[in-house]
């Protein structure tokens, strides 16, 4: 018997969740708890998380000073039961440490409601100072990261390169402008399950418009054969004028790619 159906968009939003800020432990024999924390203010998504499994399963709140706040309350929801753990775990939730190895499901799956998920977990969503919409994820697993790119790219058209940063080893994907607006468009749609607070900021960002004044800028990918014009051309300006792009463009590609044969010729 199975209970999750990750085809259901409650269930593929749940489970992806609870990859990213779920823990699960194992104990003696057949023992083991699920357990997911989260500040009070989002105890609602817990209650439905309750609602969902079909197993008993119990909400606890305490409160405790910590680093950030003299007295923060949090909120636990617990499930112990063997079967749901098991399930788990062959979909893909590890016992244990997990934010590296986590992966999307090998079963079927709703994309946009796992990503939904992923997103309200351990993602950001709003409007920058500037006035800007934007939706990002935070993650240590590869698996993660080329999922959340190659769906965004296949919405939006809009490339990433997955890149993680040199000081503790996080991807960080950033998306803005129409964008951003694509995707949040697409993940929190009428009546979909979602953290309350992150639904509330989508809508607001999704309402952004871009100003007329303010023109859309299209990056322009280099192909093999304008980087053979460029370099075979006598001057910067001829190059610009044959391939019609700025001197500018012209002149930091061909810099670049002095670089790289000069690398090459080194090692």
């Amino acid at each position: 018997m199975t209970f999750f159906d990750l085809e259901r968009p409650d269930h593929a939003y749940m489970f992806a969740f609870l990859q990213a800020d779920g823990h699960l432990a194992r104990g003696v024999g057949n023992k083991g708890r699920l357990t997911v924390e989260l500040s009070v203010r989002d105890a609602a998504i817990l209650e439905e998380f309750q609602r969902l499994c079909p197993f008993y399963s119990s909400i606890r709140y305490r409160t405790r000073s910590t680093n950030f706040k003299a007295d923060h309350t949090a909120a636990t929801w617990s499930v112990s039961a063997r079967e749901f753990r098991q399930e788990l775990e062959s979909l893909g939730l590890p016992a244990g440490r997990k934010s590296e190895i986590i992966a999307p499901p090998t079963v079927p799956f709703t994309a946009r409601d796992y990503l939904r998920g992923l997103i309200d977990a351990d993602g950001s969503v709003g409007i920058t100072a500037l006035g800007l919409p934007f939706v990002g994820l935070t993650t240590k697993s590869d698996a993660i990261a080329a999922f959340v790119v190659d769906y965004a790219e296949h919405l939006t058209g809009a490339p990433r390169t997955a890149r993680r940063n040199q000081r503790d080893g996080i991807v960080n994907l950033l998306y803005s402008r129409e964008e951003a607006v694509a995707i949040l468009s697409e993940l929190y749609y009428p009546g979909s399950l979602a953290l309350p607070r992150k639904r509330a900021a989508a809508e607001q960002a999704t309402k952004w418009v871009r100003p007329t004044t303010v023109k859309r800028r299209i990056k322009r990918c280099w192909s093999t054969a304008e980087d053979e014009i460029l370099m075979a051309s006598p001057s910067i300006r001829a190059a610009a004028e044959q391939l019609g792009r700025t001197e500018q463009s012209c002149s930091v590609r061909r810099w670049r790619l002095n670089g790289c044969q000069s690398r090459r010729i080194a090692s």
